[in-house]
C-alpha cells in the first residue's frame, strides 16, 4: 500500500466554487476516482475511503455536497434532513465540477473517471454516470441506487457498473436492486449489482454508525473494487 497526501481543495462548479477532500498517492499519479458521501456528509468515514483508494494508487476526490454541513453519527434525524434538503441540481453541478477537476488534474493518468459512492452516494453515483457519460467510465455503488422519480435517463449511461448491495436493507431493498440490474441489462448496459446476503445497510462504513459494519465482508470486497476500477479505467483509455 502506498503513502498518501491529503488536502482540502476548491474547484469550479458551474460558475460557483465548491470544495472537496483530495487524496493523491505517494507515487504522484494514478487513475482518477470520485468518492461520493453518505447522508452524514463529508465525514471521517468518507475521507478514510478516499485515503484507502489513494493508498491503492488512485487520485481520489470526495466533494463536499453539503457545503460544510455535517451530521454526527448519532444524529440520524439531522442526516436525513440534510439529505432531503440537498438541492438535486446543486449536487449534480458539484459532482460534474468534481469530475472535470479530476479529469484535468495533472496527477490523474486516466482519461476516464471512476466513481465510488456509499448509501446516498451510491444512488448519486448512478446519476453522475448517466449525466457525464463523456468522462465517467467505472462506477462502484454501495447499498444505494436511484428508485422511482430519482432515476435518471438511462439511455445516456455508458459506464461499467459493479455494485454491492446489502441483503438486509429497508432503504434500498434487494428486490429493487435485482429489478434495476435486470432493467439496465435489458437496455444493453454493463451492470452487475451483487446482493450480499446477511449483510446490513452500511456494511462498509468504518464508523459503524448503524452497528452493521462487516469487516470480513469489507476486506473480501475491497480487492475486487480496486481491480475493477483499475482494469476498467485503463481499458477505457485504450
Amino acid at each position: 500500500m502506498l503513502e498518501v497526501m491529503a488536502e482540502s481543495v476548491q474547484f469550479q462548479s458551474n460558475g460557483t466554487v465548491s470544495s472537496g477532500y483530495l487524496v493523491t498517492p505517494s507515487a504522484g499519479s494514478g487513475p482518477g476516482v470520485l468518492v461520493i458521501q453518505e447522508w452524514w456528509g463529508l465525514d471521517s468515514g468518507i475521507k478514510e475511503m478516499a485515503e484507502r483508494l489513494g493508498a491503492a494508487g488512485f487520485v481520489a476526490l470526495a466533494p463536499d455536497l453539503y457545503h460544510g454541513e455535517l451530521a454526527a453519527h448519532d444524529e440520524m434525524d439531522k442526516a436525513a434532513h440534510l439529505m432531503q434538503s440537498l438541492p438535486a441540481d446543486r449536487a449534480a453541478r458539484d459532482m460534474s465540477g468534481a469530475v472535470d477537476y479530476l479529469a484535468n488534474h495533472p496527477s490523474v493518468t486516466s482519461a476516464g473517471i471512476g466513481v465510488v459512492g456509499f448509501c446516498m452516494g451510491g444512488m448519486l453515483s448512478f446519476i453522475i454516470a448517466a449525466n457525464r457519460p463523456d468522462k465517467v467510465k467505472a462506477v462502484v455503488p454501495f447499498y444505494g441506487f436511484p428508485q422511482g422519480d430519482t432515476e435518471p435517463d438511462w439511455t445516456k449511461l455508458t459506464a461499467s457498473i459493479s455494485g454491492h448491495m446489502a441483503g438486509n436493507d429497508s432503504f434500498f431493498p434487494p428486490a429493487a436492486a435485482h429489478a434495476l440490474e435486470a432493467k439496465l441489462r435489458g437496455m444493453g448496459k454493463n451492470v452487475t449489482l451483487t446482493v450480499h446476503e446477511g449483510a446490513g445497510h452500511a456494511f462498509m462504513g468504518p464508523h459503524n454508525a448503524l452497528g452493521t459494519l462487516d469487516t470480513a465482508l469489507a476486506a473480501r470486497i475491497w480487492p475486487d473494487v480496486v481491480a475493477f476500477l483499475r482494469a476498467t479505467l485503463v481499458f477505457a483509455d485504450n
